[in-house]
């Protein structure tokens, strides 16, 4: 019978905080296994050295390149990639003869641990067992005394070799945070961690556990002096605020805060107007969906807070308590924020009580419709009605019975939210409503992602619209009978509704 394959995790470092099962199959095993640089020297073998016995097989997996350069064809990841084959074959051999191999992991196999390459590699072969073990975040959290996070705290866990921009927002974006992999990227975490705001409330813990530990605020810690084991701790700040008598927020307004809700047009920056980028820019957090969030450029200092589509009113609750504190707080949605957006949201939980003496302003951008409009001409050259299909906030009763009415008013349509995952059958019955009104051949504009990278506009008419092609992305623009497609002198469709109504 084939032996077994163990991916056990040895924890930090103090050979103490091994696991019971981790220090029992060691023991146990035919095949100690573990990775080493071509110095030879394992740091996991060293942990596990207390638990060794004599006669077991040790198979050193030596890497071919670390940090250096390499002359492999295919570069760092094709000599990486060479490697973890012959490594699995090696294992592979031991286990084919019966052989159990154990292969140790610092900290937790699968928590950026080595192990997890010969186990997508072998784990269809063989049966596997992962032996999960602490990680270097939970023993640098309790070497440094400090809590990770508490309650509704959200702790993010990043690589230190993204980007610093990117390192930066995400940083933002997050109350606790842990950065790996520092070394060489000491630099440019540091500096994402200044940008970001938290540099003051970040810790540097180096050797978490062993006998050399090391732990400092990082903003006094000599670049120089980083080795790859050490990791930048943000921990949890509501903590530091009681201990320590930090405020969370560290802006306060002794005339009370603001709440500004800023339109960020329908996509990149250039849709973003002057007076938006001034409110960004001079908030102190930036709260929304994550994906419009994340379009706001990061400046120093600023606090990000993302959340998920559908707790509009949770959102506008806590950017009015964090403008209660004396912030300037800056909302943002997409398009325009008062067009099915977040300034309604805003001005309805300051309506049931919420961040009392709090003002709040609205700053306008350009909405998906206008966008949508501008790509063909000038379909909302007349009269138009802006309808949103979804019916999570109202019933379909409701919105068929405006279909109706704007379809014998012959106003041109702009119709948000025209389909998604949930609800596949409102456009095909709006578009029933409509036809009730309108010619087969009344145009219709089909927008998706307008200013995005999956920009799509079509011009189509209403008989030949085809609802399966139509998803949460698009923005429908329904003419008039006055609507008018021509061919322009490059062969695409203008689409346009003449001022006067004759």
């Amino acid at each position: 019978m084939s032996g077994r394959l163990y991916g056990v995790g040895l924890g930090p470092g103090d050979p103490e905080l091994m696991t019971v099962k981790a220090a029992r199959l060691i023991g146990e095993a035919d095949v100690i296994a573990y990775h080493c640089a071509r110095h030879g020297r394992s740091i996991a073998r060293s942990v596990a050295e207390p638990y060794l016995r004599e006669g077991q097989v040790e198979e050193r997996l030596v890497y071919p390149v670390t940090t250096e350069t390499t002359d492999h064809p295919g570069g760092y990841e094709g000599a990486i990639s060479d490697f973890y084959e012959l490594s699995a074959k090696r294992l592979a051999e031991h286990l084919d003869a019966g052989r159990d191999v154990v292969l140790l992991c610092e900290g937790d196999p699968f928590f950026y641990g080595s192990y997890m390459y010969m186990h997508e590699r072998l784990a269809g072969r063989f049966e596997t067992e992962v032996v999960p073990g602490v990680t270097s975040v939970s023993a640098a959290s309790s070497v440094l005394g400090r809590p990770l996070v508490q309650r509704d705290e959200v702790l993010t866990v990043l690589p230190g070799t993204l980007p610093a921009p990117e390192l930066a927002r995400r940083l933002a974006d997050t109350d606790a945070a842990a950065v790996l992999k520092l070394g060489r990227t000491f630099g440019s975490v540091r500096e994402a961690l200044a940008e970001s705001g938290k540099l003051d409330d970040a810790w540097y813990v180096e050797r978490a556990t062993w006998g050399q530990q090391r732990v400092e605020p990082l903003a006094e810690v000599d670049p120089e002096t980083v080795p790859y084991f050490s990791l930048a701790l943000v921990p949890s700040p509501a903590y530091r605020s009681r201990v320590d008598g930090v405020p969370e927020s560290s802006t306060v307004d002794a005339e009370g805060g603001e709440v500004v809700v800023v339109g960020l047009g329908p996509a990149g920056p250039e849709w973003l107007t002057p007076e938006a980028s001034a409110e960004l820019a001079a908030a102190d957090h930036v709260v929304g969906y994550g994906p419009y969030v994340a379009r706001v450029p990061q400046r120093a200092g600023q606090q990000r807070h993302a959340s998920g589509n559908r707790v509009e009113a949770d959102r506008a609750a806590a950017a009015l308590e964090l403008a209660s504190s004396g912030a300037r707080v800056a909302v943002v949605s997409s398009g325009d924020p008062g067009v099915f957006a977040m300034a309604s949201a805003v001005l309805e939980q300051v309506s049931a009580g919420h961040g009392k003496g709090v003002r709040v302003r609205v700053v306008p951008g350009v909405t998906a419709a206008q966008a949508a409009a501008s790509r063909v001409g000038a379909p909302l050259g007349h009269d138009y009605c802006v309808l949103s299909l979804s019916d999570r906030l109202k019933s379909w009763e409701i919105i068929e019975r405006r279909l109706d009415a704007a379809g014998a008013a012959d106003l041109v349509l702009a119709l948000y939210n025209p389909a998604s995952r949930t609800r596949v059958t409102q456009l095909e019955s709006a578009r029933e409503v409509l036809l009730r009104h309108r010619s087969p051949g009344t145009p219709v504009v089909v927008a998706r992602d307008v200013g995005g990278p999956e920009e799509d506009v079509r011009v189509t008419t209403l008989g030949e619209l085809d609802p399966s092609t139509v998803d949460m992305r698009c923005l429908l623009i329904v003419g008039s009978s006055k609507t008018v497609i021509e061919t322009g002198p490059d062969g695409a469709p203008t689409v346009w509704t003449p001022r006067s109504y004759a």
